[in-house]
């Protein structure tokens, strides 16, 4: 069975060491040891990439927990129901992001035009 060092999975993901570490200490990856190595399977190796994934998508650590818990007990019918309720939580709050971003830009964009047209009829640039 193919194994990892920290050092190898660090530099494949592009994260710290520490970051691994971190995951295993709040039991999100369980590598095996060998004396004071850490030994990563394909397993943890895909679970940690599954835990960046969920960073990158906005979901927080429990809910990654959950959805590998959810996983881990064979709950494959609830984990996708959860992962919809996770997925559809994470969209709304996107969209009322969306929505301010764009409010400030179009205020920005007034903002603007009214500093420019203020130095076009003073005559100075």
């Amino acid at each position: 069975m193919e194994t990892f060092k920290i050092s190898e999975l660090a530099k494949e993901f592009d994260i710290t060491t520490r970051s691994i570490r971190f995951y295993e200490d709040v039991g999100l990856i369980h590598p095996s040891r060998n004396g004071n190595t850490r030994v990563y399977n394909h397993r943890d190796k895909i679970r940690l990439k599954l835990i960046l994934r969920g960073k990158r998508l906005g979901f927080s650590l429990a809910e990654i927990r959950e959805l590998f818990e959810l996983y881990d007990t064979n709950q494959s019918h609830t984990q996708l129901k959860q992962m919809l309720r996770i997925i559809d939580d994470k969209q709304a709050i996107l969209q009322r992001q969306l929505n301010d971003i764009n409010v400030v830009m179009d205020e920005l964009q007034v903002a603007k035009k009214r500093c420019q047209q203020a130095l076009d009829d003073s005559g100075s640039y």
